[in-house]
């Protein structure tokens, strides 16, 4: 196992362990006060969401919005997964990615992009601490002492802007205060898989609190390689991981704050292990005999995936009275390398009988590199302060980004030796001014409209250094750049004391797109305009039977325009962008809660999300790994995909929990389970039998003991993830052979919690 850098953290643990030592009377006493009013608390917890950049109760919040509490994601990310955990936990959200842990590729509605170009855009963005993180790699940054996470579903284009036609996810990490709290946990799993987490926080002085919270995980090889000639026990699967943040809060009156933020991530594991022809011809099921613990590569030895970020930002709030003035700087950088074996097997046609598992046309070992990336970005926002009927908000965007990448090609018969490099260059500038008011037309009805301009500019050059097949080397360049309007209008209708109605139209875009990575193969760059979404949709949300029961619907109907599309892979192994003319998604998504005891608490979501392109025009590259296509063919013996369902996109997505407590001694006995599913799904633009997803069904259960003694919280726990060891593919290469790869295997382990008050 790659050795962990335990050193930080080992420190910490110490302040933490030296801290808890010493905790005053009083503080053991408030804490035993916290038992009591826990104990005393009947119905469900009031869910406080920042949809709308202010803290407001979900229930009058006229967007479909759902809430991943911290103690759902600790169990969700218990085997150590990262952000893919996410994924059918909440209605319409799927997660996938096809370059390991670094770089998840979201779905909101059946809307994303299953590009895995580091130069790709995405209709989801994902903001972190109120900073967007843009780029795809950065957007795989661990979730760690999080207090929440809020998947905002629907076109978001006034507060957010740009490339938010989907949604957002939204995380918030836990903030530091004046009271003195620390958490540390431990646990140990399958593959030697060891995951440890520490928080502390509190006053430093009167005006000053400071928050630490560092991640440290870790895992073995696991996989064995097979291939003739490259037979290795435990030579894939692995990963380390560390990641931390320290955050300042200045606070030296009522009317001003200061909140300042550094984080880090450093990673090493193995890229996506792809697996040859694991693929039976003429269906969709994985082959005879497979084996997740084993793979055929002639590669294997050299993959690898390493990431560094680094990154800051600083919160300013300075309340005037009847006004509050808000600024939100931010910066994050990002280096990368992966390499893999692209094939998932070895040898090749030309040498032979030497080539397997089945057939190898050629052999393909790629790669990238980011040796640099910048962004800064800077927000300031003026919101009135419940002034009565009429509130608002307003303010300016400004985003920049710089960054390079290296796409790489290896000669896999020479020992890996690099025959090919291209270099892409990105500059991204945007800015935008919106607004937002609120008016209260009666108690029961509100209205909320809101408009942003936004202006973007991108500027790419792409230079071929080396060609794999001896071409002459050349460079390029491109630019795009739009300016659009998109904004929102919804009105919230108080039914009642227990119900909400709410309806709501939105316009949202995503800006326009450059793809370059063909440069190692031909010599043209691609572009794609801007897409543009209408969205309407209508809903409620209810809290009823006394506060014990909880449930969320909508029901929406979306239009997107120019949609960009990204023709990957295929027979040529093409990467190109293009815009087809239309694409209609629509549905519904239910979201509950209900106590049914106060020892047993259930929860459940359901989605329906029915998507199709409509462009009799638009055709792309079939397979080239002998899969077989069941699109009508153009002239040109390319796929003609109207009418076909967006890729990635799962007609049904479906969740449910459930938790049993009862106390025992000073403390409780639990036992937790939840299961997630999501239909099939199409891997690519075109439709074809074997790169088809099948139904996945995955399985949790955590059985556990909560006690508190000593002004102190403890737990340990016994948990599962994938129970059921279902396998599924859950994505393919599709331009060699029938490549494919598989969901995370079955995992059990054993944690110990504490936390310190």
């Amino acid at each position: 196992m790659k050795t962990l850098k335990q050193t930080s953290l080992a420190v910490c643990i110490k302040v933490a362990l030296f801290a808890g030592s010493s905790l005053s009377a009083a503080t053991v006493y408030a804490a035993e006060e916290n038992k009591e009013v826990k104990e005393e608390i009947t119905g469900l917890e009031i869910i406080q969401v920042t949809a709308r950049k202010r803290t407001e109760n979900v229930k009058d919040v006229p967007i479909s919005v759902s809430a991943i509490t911290a103690k759902k994601l600790e169990v969700l990310g218990s085997s150590g997964m990262d952000v893919r955990a996410l994924s059918a936990r909440v209605p319409s959200l799927l997660i996938e990615s096809s370059f390991g842990r670094t770089f998840p590729r979201f779905y909101i509605r059946g809307l994303g992009n299953t590009d895995f170009d580091l130069l790709a855009s995405q209709p989801v963005s994902l903001i972190y601490d109120e900073v967007v993180l843009e780029n795809a790699l950065t957007k795989g940054m661990p979730m760690f002492d999080i207090e929440r996470v809020e998947v905002l579903r629907g076109p978001q284009g006034t507060l957010f802007g740009r490339n938010t036609p989907a949604g957002i996810i939204k995380v918030q990490s836990k903030k530091p205060t004046q009271d003195f709290d620390a958490s540390l946990s431990a646990s140990y799993g399958s593959f030697d898989s060891v995951d440890m987490r520490l928080a502390v926080g509190g006053s430093l002085t009167d005006t000053l609190s400071a928050r630490v919270a560092l991640l440290q995980q870790g895992r073995e090889e696991w996989i064995d390689n097979k291939a003739p000639g490259f037979e290795q026990d435990d030579e894939l699967g692995s990963y380390s991981e560390s990641a931390g943040r320290i955050q300042l809060l200045w606070e030296p009156n009522e009317d001003f704050s200061a909140l300042f933020n550094y984080h880090y991530r450093d990673a090493d594991a193995d890229a996506r292990i792809f697996r040859a022809n694991i693929i039976k011809p003429g269906t969709n099921d994985l082959v005879a005999g497979f084996d997740r613990d084993t793979v055929y590569q002639d590669a294997a030895s050299r993959n690898k995936q390493t990431v560094e970020m680094r990154g800051g930002s600083v919160k300013l709030e300075y309340n005037m009275g009847s006004h509050t003035l808000t600024s939100v700087s931010g910066y994050e950088s990002a280096e990368m390398f992966s390499v893999g074996d692209i094939d998932g097997g070895y040898g090749a046609s030309f040498l032979g009988d030497y080539m397997g598992p089945g057939f190898i046309p050629f052999p393909s070992e790629t790669g990238a590199r980011m040796p640099d990336h910048e962004q800064l970005t800077q927000e300031v926002r003026i919101s009135s302060n419940d002034l009565g009927q009429v509130d608002y908000q307003f303010g300016f965007f400004l985003f920049d980004e710089d960054l390079t990448i290296n796409n790489l090609s290896f000669d896999t018969l020479g020992n890996g030796v690099q025959n090919g490099i291209a270099i892409q260059k990105m500059q991204t500038n945007a800015w935008a001014i919106f607004g937002s008011v609120d008016y209260e037309i009666s108690e029961q009805l509100n209205v909320t409209a809101g408009l942003r301009y936004s202006d973007d500019k991108r500027d790419w050059k792409g230079t071929l250094v080396q060609s794999p097949f001896g071409a002459p080397g050349f460079s390029e360049k491109n630019s795009v750049d739009d300016s659009q309007v998109s904004g929102d209008i919804s009105a919230n209708y108080r039914m009642d004391d227990e119900t909400n109605l709410y309806a709501r139209y939105a316009h949202g875009y995503r800006s326009p797109s450059i793809q370059g990575r063909s440069l190692l193969f031909s010599a043209n760059s691609t572009t794609a305009d801007s897409e543009t979404v209408d969205s309407i949709e209508t809903g409620f949300k209810s809290v009823i039977l006394e506060n014990t029961a909880r449930i969320d619907g909508s029901v929406f109907y979306y239009v997107v325009n120019d949609q960009q599309l990204t023709a990957v892979g295929g027979t040529g192994n093409v990467a190109s962008l293009l815009n087809a003319d239309e694409a209609v998604g629509y549905g519904f998504e239910l979201d509950g809660e209900y106590m049914i005891t106060p020892e047993f608490v259930v929860t459940g979501s359901l989605s329906y999300n029915h998507t199709e392109l409509n462009d009799s025009n638009v055709a792309v590259p079939g397979c080239g790994g002998g899969c077989t296509v069941t699109d009508k063919l153009n002239a040109d013996g390319l796929a003609i995909i109207d009418g076909n369902s967006l890729p990635q996109s799962p007609e049904w997505i479906a969740n449910f929990s459930a938790r049993w407590s009862k106390e025992i001694g000073d403390g409780e006995f639990y036992v937790y389970t939840d299961w997630s599913y999501r239909s099939e799904v199409n891997f690519f633009l075109y439709e074809s039998i074997e790169f088809t997803g099948d139904a996945l069904l995955e399985g949790g259960v955590r059985v556990g003991y909560e006690w508190y003694t000593g002004g102190a919280e403890y737990e340990v726990a016994l948990f599962g993830r994938n129970i059921t060891n279902e396998e599924q593919l859950t994505g393919a290469i599709d331009f060699n052979n029938l490549t494919g790869y598989v969901n995370e295997p079955q995992f059990f382990g054993i944690e110990f919690k504490a936390n310190f008050f």
